[in-house]
C-alpha cells in the first residue's frame, strides 16, 4: 500500500540497480577509444552475471532519446578479471543509433541492460596444435577476447582494415607480435586491394593445417566457406557473421510468417499475435487463458515494437518476442 503504483523493488532498483534478483543491468566504468570510429566500453555487470566463454556477445540495452534499443556485441575481455568487469569493443557505423552512442556520448555511470553471454564461437577444450584467426573490421572482436585469454604455441592472424590506424588494438596485437606470441599479416584494404582468400597460400602456406575462425563482412565468410569446403576442410574453418545491414524501423511495415509462407500488412498498434490470426496462422498463445509468455516467437529479421514501453528489438540470432505485445517496427519476418 506504501509503494504503490509502484512495486518495493521499484525502489530498490534506484538504490541497488546491480543487485542479485533484479533484471540484469550493466553500470558504465569507462570508455576507451581504439581508433576514429570504435571504443572500447567497460561494464560492471550486476550480480546476475554468469561470465562468459571467449568468443561469445552479448545483446546489450540501451536507452537512445528515450527508446530503449538492443544490439549484440562481442565480448572482448577475458572471462574471470580481477576486477569483475567485462568488456565490448564497438564500432560506429553509418545511421547506427546504438553504436554511435556507445562510441560518442555514453558516459561513466549510465545505466544499461544486459543479457546473458551466448554463442559458439568459442575455442574447443582441447587446444589446437596450430590456429589461424581470419577476420575483416570489427570481426576482429571476438578474436581478440580468444587472444586474451588463450595462448597456442603456433597461432596466425591474418586482418583486414582500410589503413594501419584503422585497425582495431593495433598496438595490443604488434606488443603480442614483439612477445613472440602472434604472426600478424595485416592487408590494408586503400592499398592492398580487398583480402582475397586465394592468397592464403602465399600469405599463410600452412593454412589447410591449422583450425580456423574466421569473422567479418558476409562477403569474406562467404569465399572462405567455398575455399574451405573445395578443399575438403569445412569442418576445420569456425565462422561468426555480424548483421549485414541496419535495420530501418518505422511504424508499421509487411510481416512474413516464413513457416507458412504468407505476408501481410500491419499497421503499428495491432499486436502480431492478431495479426497472425487474421492471416489464418497458427499463432500460439497462452496469454488469454492466463498462461503468459506461451506466444513466444523467434524474430528471423527486422524489428517489433513493445506496445507497453515502446521498445524496439532488432532481430539477432536467438531473439524471441512476445507477439501478444509486440507490433512490426518495419519490415519484420516471424518464425511461424
Amino acid at each position: 500500500m506504501v509503494t504503490t503504483p509502484l512495486a518495493p523493488s521499484d525502489y530498490l532498483d534506484l538504490v541497488s540497480p546491480l543487485r542479485a534478483g533484479a533484471d540484469l543491468r550493466g553500470r558504465i566504468e569507462a570508455v576507451h577509444p581504439e581508433t576514429a570510429d570504435a571504443a572500447t566500453v567497460v561494464i560492471r555487470p550486476g550480480r546476475g552475471w554468469r561470465g562468459h566463454t571467449p568468443g561469445q556477445y552479448v545483446r546489450v540495452g540501451v536507452d537512445v532519446d528515450g527508446v530503449r534499443l538492443w544490439r549484440a556485441y562481442s565480448l572482448t575481455s577475458p572471462p574471470h578479471r580481477q576486477d569483475g568487469r567485462v568488456t565490448i569493443t564497438v564500432k560506429a557505423i553509418p545511421d547506427g543509433k546504438v553504436s554511435n552512442h556507445l562510441v560518442r556520448r555514453a558516459t561513466p555511470g549510465t545505466l544499461i541492460h544486459l543479457d546473458q553471454a551466448t554463442g559458439d564461437f568459442v575455442l574447443p577444450r582441447a587446444k589446437p596444435a596450430k590456429v589461424l584467426y581470419l577476420t575483416a573490421g570489427s570481426g576482429i572482436t571476438p578474436v581478440m577476447g580468444m587472444l586474451r585469454a588463450t595462448a597456442f604455441d603456433d597461432v596466425v592472424m591474418v586482418h583486414s582494415a582500410p589503413r594501419p590506424h584503422d585497425v582495431i588494438f593495433r598496438k595490443e596485437l604488434h606488443g603480442l607480435v614483439a612477445a613472440g606470441k602472434l604472426k600478424l599479416v595485416e592487408v590494408h584494404t586503400d592499398t592492398d586491394g580487398m583480402l582475397d582468400i586465394a592468397r592464403l597460400d602465399e600469405l599463410v602456406p600452412d593454412w589447410a593445417e591449422r583450425e580456423t575462425w574466421a569473422c567479418g563482412p558476409a562477403g569474406l565468410l562467404d569465399t572462405a566457406e567455398e575455399h574451405w569446403t573445395e578443399h575438403g576442410l569445412r569442418e576445420r574453418l569456425h565462422t561468426e557473421r555480424f548483421r549485414p545491414s541496419v535495420v530501418v524501423t518505422g511504424d508499421g511495415g509487411e510481416v512474413t510468417f516464413s513457416t507458412t509462407g504468407r505476408t501481410v500488412d500491419a499497421d503499428g498498434a495491432t499486436p502480431l499475435l492478431d495479426v497472425g490470426e487474421e492471416a489464418g496462422v497458427l499463432m500460439p498463445s497462452g496469454c488469454r487463458m492466463g498462461i503468459c509468455f506461451g506466444c513466444v516467437t523467434p524474430l528471423k529479421s527486422g524489428a517489433v515494437r513493445d506496445l507497453r514501453t515502446g521498445e524496439i528489438t532488432e532481430a539477432e540470432p536467438g531473439v524471441l518476442i512476445q507477439t501478444c505485445v509486440s507490433a512490426a517496427a518495419g519490415p519484420c519476418d516471424i518464425e511461424r
